[in-house]
């Protein structure tokens, strides 16, 4: 029983040595065949999983070089608006008139002169904030800092006049731009 179907077939007569021989080579390219084909399968499924993973690495690198370029935008951004506030603020500042403003829901005070008063009411000045600090500036140079960084101007809309109510009763009494309380 250890002869194989094909020896048994040509001790029958059935098949001669021949046809045994095609059959076996047939046989042989059959398997030869099958095993090339299952071959690309595993190396297109490997191939498609480093494509894939260097999708994924240059997706990563791509967002980690977007995060540095919005880190690097943001200190350039503050150093211009520190730039801008050091070099324009305004210096003899100092006085004996209280001015209140309020910053994030807090009041705070400065001690200014009379003069630096009056630009502050008309709208002249704006006020900053420089780190810890609050520094004065011009308008212009405020409007400047604001198209930068709009949290750095604290106070800066004294100009505008505030909106009249029609049913306002007391519409014609004027409130002095000089009084303090």
């Amino acid at each position: 029983m250890g002869d194989s179907l094909l020896e048994q077939l040509k001790k029958s007569g059935l098949v001669d040595k021949n046809k045994a021989q095609q059959a076996k080579q047939s046989q042989y390219k059959n398997q030869k065949q099958k095993v090339k084909q299952g071959s690309p399968d595993k190396l297109d499924e490997a191939q498609l999983l480093a494509q894939q993973a260097h999708a994924e690495k240059l997706e990563r690198d791509r967002q980690l070089n977007q995060q540095r370029q919005d880190d690097f935008e943001r200190k350039a951004i503050a150093a211009q608006v520190k730039q801008l506030i050091e070099t324009n603020r305004v210096q003899d500042r100092d006085g004996d008139i209280v001015y209140n403003f309020a910053d994030a829901n807090v009041v705070k005070r400065l001690y200014v002169s009379e003069q630096i008063h009056k630009h502050l009411m008309s709208g002249h000045l704006a006020i900053a904030k420089l780190g810890e600090g609050y520094e004065l500036v011009p308008m212009p140079v405020a409007e400047k800092i604001k198209q930068r960084d709009a949290r750095c101007i604290i106070h800066a809309e004294h100009g505008a006049a505030p909106a009249q109510d029609g049913d306002d009763p007391y519409a014609d009494y004027k409130i002095p731009d000089d009084l303090m309380w």
